[in-house]
């Protein structure tokens, strides 16, 4: 579903992913790990199609920079760090539903599933609301519209308890046919849930290893 061959990203100077090549595939779920500065969030808003990058990229048969409306239609994303968004709740809700064609309650009930009641909060502007308020609503948007590839960079930061643990069952329970990258720090949490590790160090991947859920705590 992503293929990478010879990809590398310059800011200023500074090599941060480095001919990189790599292939992630239909049903994979992938614990993309590494150390602050490794080159994750660049790797995964490269494939979002956010920078100019060299090398090449197909994303769902598609290039991620001259595609970019096409393939998000099919991708969902939650951000490390919420966006400041002035757009309130409601117009967010409108906005998702018609990007998607997801019906609203979807999103509603994603999430009241995880302690955010969205109707209380339809005047609110998103960057006004809490950050754990912030993370459940990008997280209901990204999963209520049941993406072929979910992007999924430190989903589980501002949740509360209750929240990660329902968060880490929906993601469990996902369509078995995506494709889900989960960029964390905090590998216990998804130990069980992914089937390949793909570590990153200063640019490079320095380990690739397909896994069986249960025994992936031992790597």
């Amino acid at each position: 579903m992503i293929k990478i061959n010879g990809l590398s990203k310059t800011f200023k100077k500074q090599e941060v992913i480095k001919n990189l090549t790599i292939n992630f595939n239909e049903g994979e779920k992938i614990a993309l790990i590494g150390q602050n500065g490794a080159g994750k969030t660049t790797l995964i808003r490269c494939i979002l199609g956010q920078y100019i990058f060299e090398g090449k990229m197909e994303v769902l048969d598609m290039n991620p920079r001259k595609d970019r409306g096409s393939i998000l239609q099919d991708v969902g994303f939650v951000p490390q760090t919420p966006p400041p968004l002035k757009m309130t709740v409601g117009e967010l809700l409108k906005f998702f539903n018609k990007l998607t064609n997801t019906p609203e309650k979807e999103f509603i009930n994603l999430a009241h599933s995880m302690g955010l009641t969205i109707e209380d909060n339809l005047s609110k502007p998103f960057f006004k609301l809490s950050g754990g308020m912030k993370q459940k609503l990008l997280i209901a948007f990204a999963l209520g519209r049941q993406p072929k590839i979910l992007l999924l960079d430190e989903p589980s930061a501002n949740l509360d308890p209750q929240a990660r643990e329902i968060l880490f069952d929906l993601l469990q329970n996902f369509r078995k046919d995506s494709l889900m990258i989960l960029s964390s720090h905090r590998m216990n949490e998804i130990k069980s849930l992914v089937n390949r590790v793909v570590e990153m160090d200063l640019g490079n991947i320095v380990v690739d290893k397909t896994v069986i859920p249960e025994i992936v705590s031992s790597i």
